[in-house]
């Protein structure tokens, strides 16, 4: 078996950790969104978290790219890492530290593709509807005509936004909330079709499972109609062999013997034989 690339062995040890940073991440991003009045420690070890994960972030992935043989194919596939780690000064793009994160996860976990793509779908539903409502909140609450001022109202606004549903009871009057609201649309609208394609493909290969099913048992049905007529042909003839003549006799048995006719009786003896 081929050993595994320094790359794919670094990947595989920084899983985990990757996951509780982000973890990490998402509840230090959170905080200081949720809870507005908190004392200026709480703020502060929040910061210091947010830092602390970008910096293993950015650590993470300049170590895979000294690990990488082909360094431009992996800047060019891996451009939301590298995204997440250009982009750690604005505010409302921080938390895409946590969906490449969660992206990383996925591609690394050894599923099958119709579970990767649901676990992909179901992280992504989560993760947009986290950053939409913490970011939108962030920006919206304090503006001076905002009507989003809790995060029940981010997170309603984030989902009717995400289906696309639009009340409108709830909407964003800032420059960077509308920018949010358009990412999230364009998400959402993105999501459902991959949802769509993915239900579709899940009936079709299902149809195509039955249908192969169906034509080998055709197939079967067949081949063994085929036999027992092949069976029955072979049956006629050794029947049509013995009920030929002779062919019931033993080789030397009674083959000189006559057989015994009875005479024929004469015309005018049987007319005049006696009546029993």
């Amino acid at each position: 078996m081929k050993e595994p690339s320094r790359q794919l062995r670094w990947e595989r040890r920084s899983q985990t950790p990757l996951l509780v940073l982000a973890v990490a991440f998402a509840v230090a991003y959170a905080v200081p969104i949720v809870v507005p009045d908190a004392n200026a420690e709480v703020h502060r070890a929040c910061t210091v978290t947010e830092w602390v994960v970008w910096g293993a972030f950015a650590a993470d992935y300049l170590m895979r790219l000294g690990l990488s043989t082909a360094k431009k194919a992996f800047v060019r596939t891996h451009w939301m890492d590298l995204g997440a780690v250009l982009l750690p000064m604005f505010q409302p793009l921080r938390l895409l530290r946590l969906v490449s994160t969660l992206l990383l996860v996925g591609r690394r976990a050894r599923m099958a593709p119709q579970i990767r793509l649901t676990t992909y779908v179901a992280g992504a539903v989560v993760g947009l509807l986290m950053f939409g409502s913490l970011a939108v909140l962030s920006v919206e609450r304090d503006a001076p005509k905002g009507n989003i001022k809790n995060l029940g109202d981010a997170v309603w606004w984030s989902f009717t936004t995400m289906t696309t549903v639009g009340y409108g009871d709830h909407s964003p009057t800032t420059g960077l909330g509308r920018v949010i609201a358009v990412g999230l649309m364009l998400s959402g609208i993105a999501l459902l079709g991959v949802v769509t394609a993915n239900i579709a493909a899940w009936f079709i290969s299902r149809f195509e499972r039955d249908d192969r099913v169906e034509r080998a048992q055709t197939a079967a049905i067949a081949e063994l109609t085929a036999e027992v007529r092949a069976l029955r042909a072979e049956i006629g003839r050794f029947g049509g062999a013995a009920t030929a003549p002779g062919a019931g006799a033993a080789p030397g048995a009674g083959a000189d013997v006559p057989a015994q006719v009875p005479e024929a009786v004469p015309a005018a003896d049987a007319a005049t034989a006696p009546t029993p």
